[in-house]
């Protein structure tokens, strides 16, 4: 993007913590709101950065249709340029995974490890009544969002067994949703843009440690496991990690142990690289298991 492309200087964005800088990219409806737990939860142990997607109006900048994908990512570059930070990690969530993706590929000197968690898989597409969704969101928007609690549901009820857990979280998401509302139109186009991701190409441009997060195979009902998992046999040196007890939303739902799981991975990285990365422990001993190694 070109300079005289970019607005005034960023106020949108957010820090938390200190210590390695961690850019925090956000799944498809575009607001980091909806993931204040999992920003807590990182920023015991890391400077987490993170902002509403570029074409949220609360983000204050110039979203151009034919760059697609580039336009978060010239945001994501954006932040670090803003902070004089040389590299960071990136962690993308659902949406966000496709966006650090494509970062890494295009900007592997400013990443120093990539975390894509619960991403659709390569070769994505949407489901028959959701591209009917995004065809007129403006009409079928709401009932996308009144179907998403049902299925939902089985991977709260695993996740938080206690009901008043369950009631927390969606108190907390409804306050969120009246101050920091989602734009159904806004999420047919980043929908779309999945499509326009050509992953296999992406991916064997990546050189950064990677790491790939999911959920059970039974409890993800917005994207296949078996998609996302399929990233670690396509990024050299890349491995997933199954979180257990949950499903696409295990960042929320299971926050410490989310959190602990990247932090081992951060940690693991910087030393083998020879990096300071800090002595702060993460709150939990929980530690999901590793699999899938791509050697």
């Amino acid at each position: 993007m070109a300079k005289s492309d970019l607005p005034g200087p960023d106020t949108s964005t957010v820090e938390r913590g200190s210590g390695l800088p961690l850019v925090l990219i956000p799944g498809l409806q575009g607001r980091w709101e909806y993931m204040r737990r999992t920003v807590d939860a990182l920023a015991a142990f890391s400077r987490v950065i993170t902002f509403p997607l570029c074409d949220e109006p609360a983000a204050g900048c110039r979203f151009i249709e034919e760059r697609g994908l580039d336009n978060y990512v010239d945001q994501v570059v954006r932040a670090l340029d803003e902070r004089h930070l040389p590299t960071a990690v990136l962690c993308g969530v659902s949406f966000g995974g496709i966006v650090a993706l494509r970062c890494a590929a295009r900007h592997p000197a400013r990443v120093s490890a990539l975390v894509v968690v619960s991403a659709p898989g390569p070769g994505w597409h949407l489901k028959p009544r959701h591209e009917i969704y995004t065809r007129v969101p403006w009409l079928f928007g709401p009932f996308f969002l009144a179907e998403t609690p049902w299925r939902l549901r089985r991977e709260l009820k695993m996740a938080l067994p206690a009901l008043s857990d369950r009631l927390g979280l969606a108190l907390e998401q409804l306050w969120t949703l009246a101050t920091a509302p989602v734009s159904v139109s806004r999420m047919a186009q980043r929908a779309r843009l999945i499509a326009s991701f050509r992953a296999e190409a992406a991916c064997a441009l990546i050189t950064t440690p990677t790491l790939i997060v999911h959920g059970e195979p039974a409890l993800d009902h917005v994207v296949e496991v078996e998609g996302t998992s399929r990233y670690a046999s396509l990024i050299a040196g890349s491995h997933s990690v199954l979180l257990t007890g949950t499903g696409h939303l295990g960042s929320i739902t299971r926050p410490l142990p989310f959190a602990a799981t990247i932090r081992d991975f951060v940690c693991h990285s910087a030393s083998t690289r020879g990096d300071p990365v800090g002595s702060t422990q993460p709150a939990t001993p929980d530690r999901p298991e590793r699999h899938n190694a791509a050697r």
